[in-house]
């Protein structure tokens, strides 16, 4: 027994970067709007996005686990087109993703602080200091930080769900009309908020990046069977998760006649309300310091896992010898930091305090990446570049078939009604 937690903790640590990276917008955020404004009628969409997305996200643990290289390695391997456009796609969306979520953490930052008064200026301080942990500790601080924000947001997240379950869902107002989901309004919000949940398809290269340094860190490497187990318990606590929120959202603002507000620290301090109108006023200052550390985890995790890789993108496009790659561009890691960072100030400052508009466009521009990304995985843990033995299973093949069509007519669908507005 000893033995196996011993295998398990040198394991564990993706797979917890993974969940705190989904946990952010597309809970907090997505999926109370999500319950708050079409109530318990999302719930199934929510589950069936989750399960649809899975391989795509284990196939990015599959393969670092079983080649001992990264996801974009294998990009490389499909061809140098392939690589490219991997790396076209994740510059077009990280600014947009990392200022939705960098903007969504000011927000409780500011609420947990009280510090709204420096408007902007929230944004550029918190940034300042991702990018200063990041640059001096590395993945080390990183994963130690998120095993205790996971442990926060978990306790936090089940008690308050509890909570609700017990005083039930709040009373409808008189004359409340139900926002209806199959107007266009409704799709887009339907595809944005499958675009983040869990997380963005395109972060799987994250999870093979991150597999791939715990092995370094710990000098340990598990089983593929370890390694897939600690993937698959942090996605079905993230799913669990995402399920609760919905209820959540739910429960304390479907027809009542609130609206989320859509300024970040107001939003902020309404998503806090929420869980204290269930747990009791006590928990106020508990609540939204979760909160906030949850939101920190997510940003800080995603300034990482971008700066990563980006870093070994431009390793295999621009070194041909594979003995170079290794230390040619180890530096760039901290200067895209900085070049991630000044761009989603960028994003920020364009989309003004247009919470939800910029965490929706950035979540459909991620649901529009997804099937492209969807067919690359696929086809790395399936073909002649993965052993048989690892990989997937014939079911998981199917499921995995079943999610690039989701993928793919969820797109066009997005392409459709656009062109017709």
């Amino acid at each position: 027994m000893n033995e196996k937690f011993s295998k398990f903790s040198k394991t564990a640590g993706p797979g917890i970067l993974f969940a705190c990276t989904a946990i952010g917008v597309s809970h907090l955020v997505q999926s109370t709007r999500a319950g708050a404004d079409y109530g318990l009628l999302i719930l199934g969409f929510v589950i069936l996005v989750t399960l649809m997305k899975y391989p795509f996200f284990e196939f990015g643990s599959r393969y670092a686990n079983s080649t001992q290289t990264s996801i974009i390695d294998g990009y490389k391997k499909l061809g140098t087109p392939a690589l490219w456009l991997y790396f076209l796609l994740t510059i077009a969306s990280m600014f947009f993703v990392t200022g939705a979520v960098g903007f969504v953490t000011a927000g409780f930052f500011e609420n947990l602080f009280g510090i709204d008064f420096l408007g902007e200026w929230t944004v550029v301080i918190l940034f300042a200091i991702c990018v200063g942990i990041l640059a001096v500790g590395k993945y080390h601080v990183l994963d130690s930080l998120v095993k205790i924000i996971a442990i926060v947001l978990l306790v936090s997240t089940v008690s308050a769900f509890l909570f609700t379950l017990y005083h039930g869902p709040a009373e409808s107002v008189s004359g409340f009309e139900p926002k209806d989901l199959w107007d266009v309004s409704g799709i887009f919000f339907l595809l944005a908020l499958m675009g983040w949940m869990p997380t963005a398809v395109d972060l799987s290269s994250w999870n093979s990046l991150w597999t791939l340094e715990r092995m370094k860190q710990t000098t340990y490497k598990p089983k593929l069977k370890e390694t897939l187990l600690e993937f698959r318990l942090a996605y079905f606590i993230t799913g669990i998760l995402a399920v609760m929120f919905v209820v959540l959202g739910s429960f304390i603002f479907y027809g009542t006649g609130e609206e989320l507000p859509n300024n970040n620290s107001l939003f902020a301090h309404e998503i806090v309300t929420l869980y204290t109108k269930t747990i009791g006023d006590w928990s106020y200052l508990i609540i939204a310091a979760s909160a906030f550390t949850v939101m920190f985890g997510t940003i800080i995790a995603v300034f990482d896992g971008y700066s990563r890789s980006l870093q070994r993108t431009i390793e295999l496009i621009f070194t041909k010898k594979e003995e170079k790659i290794r230390t040619k561009f180890r530096t760039f890691y901290t200067l895209f930091l900085f070049l991630i960072s000044a761009g989603s100030l960028v994003v920020i400052f364009q989309f003004g305090n247009n919470l939800k508009e910029l965490v929706d466009f950035a979540t459909v521009l991620s649901f529009i990446i997804a099937p492209i990304i969807a067919i690359f995985n696929f086809r790395l843990v399936t073909g002649k570049y993965l052993d048989k033995e690892h990989q997937p299973s014939l079911g998981l093949k199917i499921l995995s078939l079943s999610g690039i069509l989701f993928l793919f007519g969820f797109a066009i669908m997005f392409a459709f009604l656009k062109l017709s507005l």
